[in-house]
């Protein structure tokens, strides 16, 4: 699933993932759950993240 995806995320690449809306991605992101750096005005997050957050959420 994963693979069609670049190793560096957008937000909108997290959200078709996670089956999510904005409000729930961004607050991943500002809480920490998903680990992630902010370029600019924009958010990167790393396939790792992604993964890290769906193995702690099991």
């Amino acid at each position: 699933m994963l693979d069609e995806y670049p190793d560096i995320l957008t937000v909108k690449e997290v959200r078709e993932i996670l089956f999510i809306g904005r409000d729930k991605a961004y607050h991943l992101l500002k809480s920490g759950e998903l680990p992630a750096v902010k370029v600019g005005r924009d958010w990167r997050i790393t396939k790792e993240s992604l993964v890290g957050l769906a193995q702690k959420g099991q």
